[in-house]
């Protein structure tokens, strides 16, 4: 049997981008270094694949919770991944090629070391575009890039939303309420191709919620609720988070989601549901919130994620 080292390996974002207020990366990297596990840090950028392994160029971090001074490096090393115990894809969308390349290298060393989540599962299973497996859950949806078709949408919901397939965090979504412009729908569609298109729902007032699944099973859940004036409850784009409770709709909805996210191997997902229909955002890449949902329960997920991690082999 392979021995590991005691090693987790953070695919992410630049290290210095990581907000220390609600990072999730960071929850789960601090939660690693109780258990004894040392830290490397690489971005996509630093991968190599070489003599049938995969590389990457690291840099050996020791996190705390000092939030002026939030890491420390302490070496440079490029390390082979599949030295690693654990790789934590971390990166955030968009889910573009360089995404994509870096699950088929990762692809390579999945069994040999843990990757979370799989990156087979994560390159077939877009966020946005996996939600087509639930549409008897979703409000009315469609997928296109002709104006057209949009138009046709917009005449019979009235309200509609627009968003980018592959976009993320609440960002570049289109609230359209009455005739559509065709120059304007066309603007953006040049920009962002293929869209999601939704019927408006209009109980995003009262806020949406971000449910937590770890390993086929709900965890937790916060309320997002937008700011004045906005349909859109993303932290990041200005949203408050607060606790909540799941109704018995919200939890059929999640069970059903989260059993399916088991079976393709998605070890750690968060799902967003708005009046109890889920809204097609099933993030698998770069699951968040769970800080939040921290400071406002005290309760720390990322001692859960470590925990099932650790007593389950997930090949």
């Amino acid at each position: 049997m392979k021995k590991f080292r005691k090693i987790v390996a953070i695919q992410g974002d630049p290290i210095q981008a990581i907000n220390v207020k609600t990072d999730t990366t960071l929850l789960l990297a601090l939660e690693a270094q109780t258990r004894g596990y040392k830290i490397y840090y690489y971005e996509t950028k630093d991968l190599t694949f070489s003599n049938n392994s995969v590389y990457a160029l690291s840099k050996e971090v020791e996190f705390n919770k000092n939030k002026n001074k939030f890491y420390s490096i302490k070496g440079i090393k490029l390390l082979n991944l599949s030295k690693a115990k654990f790789i934590l894809m971390r990166q955030n969308p968009p889910f573009n090629m360089d995404y994509i390349t870096a699950t088929f290298l990762l692809e390579k060393i999945s069994k040999k070391t843990e990757i979370i989540n799989n990156p087979t599962s994560v390159r077939n299973m877009p966020e946005k575009l996996y939600s087509i497996d639930f549409l008897k859950l979703m409000p009315p949806t469609i997928f296109t890039k002709s104006i057209d078709e949009i138009c046709k949408f917009n005449k019979r919901y009235k309200k509609i939303v627009l968003k980018p397939t592959h976009g993320y965090g609440g960002k570049n979504i289109l609230f359209i309420s009455k005739n559509i412009e065709k120059s304007k729908i066309k603007n953006y569609l040049k920009k962002h191709e293929h869209v999601m298109v939704q019927k408006f729902i209009p109980e995003i007032k009262y806020g949406d919620k971000r449910i937590f699944i770890i390993g086929g099973v709900i965890k937790g859940a916060i309320k997002r609720v937008p700011k004045q004036g906005s349909i859109v409850s993303n932290i990041g784009q200005g949203g408050k988070a607060l606790k909540t409770v799941l109704t018995k709709r919200e939890i059929h909805i999640a069970k059903i989601v989260a059993k399916n996210l088991k079976k393709n191997k998605i070890v750690f997902a968060g799902i967003d549901l708005i009046g109890n229909y889920l809204t097609g955002d099933i993030n698998i890449t770069s699951p968040t919130g769970i800080k939040n949902f921290k400071d406002l329960t005290r309760k720390d997920l990322s001692i859960d994620f470590w925990n099932y991690l650790e007593k389950n082999k997930l090949k």
